[in-house]
């Protein structure tokens, strides 16, 4: 008999106009990935003013993705996203001395390399190597380099490294201007931290979701009450292990997954536009809790 956490997600964004405009298409990324380690109970998501059409596909990730159009014009626009998870969270990473990526550097098994390719590849420039200098930091000198603590070092490096600091520009900033400012949000850690282990020849991807914030260990999180973002590194015998460089967090205790994407730009949790001036638009207001409604038994 197990116990499994229940967590209830509430995400509301409201946008609120001038005067009533028109609204183009919006697409929503709210919903959990379910797994072996989260499954979905409930899922409600409400929008005023009501759209005019709803639908829900899988992007090429796999991601579950809303899109919704309008027909009328309204001075004031809502998403109201409620969540119910089971999460049964992986805590840590065990990497047995047998297993074929128990040291660094290893090899990825020739019939899933291809399909790991897009994740090993860097995306951003790097073009006097000051990003891949700063991963190769932590790699053990004159002796073998275990893939574990290569790894967890690198997350808490990225965590000691840098500070943390909210920006209110759209989009994540570039590799690059993270390690020179010395500071970023947490997607500019995930990205950056990405961009380090695809330059060891790590595969890695980005991942958007939710921080849970459990009152015996709140106060020494960043990122709560908001969504947040970390990364997904492929380990041969092990899978795809979750590390948190804002918070040092390795597996995914604490983390609630909705979205897993190559880059950034490809795990947005919502965006749309509207047809008025620039001017129409008075503000935008988001809302996010992440709070335990008890355990469930499983027989």
């Amino acid at each position: 008999m197990t116990t499994m956490p229940l967590l209830t997600i509430n995400h509301k964004t409201e946008y609120r106009y001038a005067y009533p405009v028109a609204f183009g298409e919006h697409r929503i990324m709210l919903r959990p990935r379910d797994g072996h380690d989260l499954r979905v109970l409930s899922a409600n998501l409400e929008i005023t003013p009501k759209p005019e059409t709803l639908r829900t596909i899988h992007d090429v990730f796999g991601n579950s993705v809303t899109i919704a159009t309008f027909g009328e014009r309204a001075d004031r626009l809502v998403f109201n996203s409620v969540v119910t998870v089971e999460h049964n969270p992986v805590n840590d990473l065990v990497l047995a001395p047998d297993d074929e990526g128990y040291f660094y550097p290893f090899r990825y098994d020739d019939e899933e390399l291809p399909d790991l390719m897009e994740c090993i590849t860097p995306q951003y420039a790097d073009p006097d190597g000051a990003i891949a200098a700063w991963g190769r930091q932590f790699l053990s000198d004159g002796e073998m380099t275990r893939t574990q603590d290569l790894l967890v070092n690198i997350t808490h490096g990225v965590r000691e490294y840098f500070v943390y600091r909210k920006r209110y520009e759209h989009g994540t900033q570039h590799p690059l201007d993270t390690l020179y400012t010395r500071s970023g949000t947490c997607r500019d850690y995930a990205l950056f931290m990405i961009e380090v282990l695809r330059r060891l020849g790590f595969a890695a991807r980005f991942v958007s979701g939710y921080l849970f914030m459990p009152g015996d260990r709140s106060h020494g999180y960043i990122g709560g009450g908001s969504t947040h973002a970390w990364v997904r590194v492929y380990l041969p015998d092990a899978g795809w292990v979750e590390f948190d460089p804002t918070n040092g967090i390795v597996g995914n205790r604490d983390l609630i997954r909705v979205a897993v994407a190559r880059d950034p730009r490809q795990a947005i949790p919502l965006h749309g536009t509207y047809m008025g001036s620039a001017d129409a638009h008075l503000s935008m207001d988001v809302t996010i809790s992440v709070v335990s409604i008890g355990e469930t038994e499983k027989v």
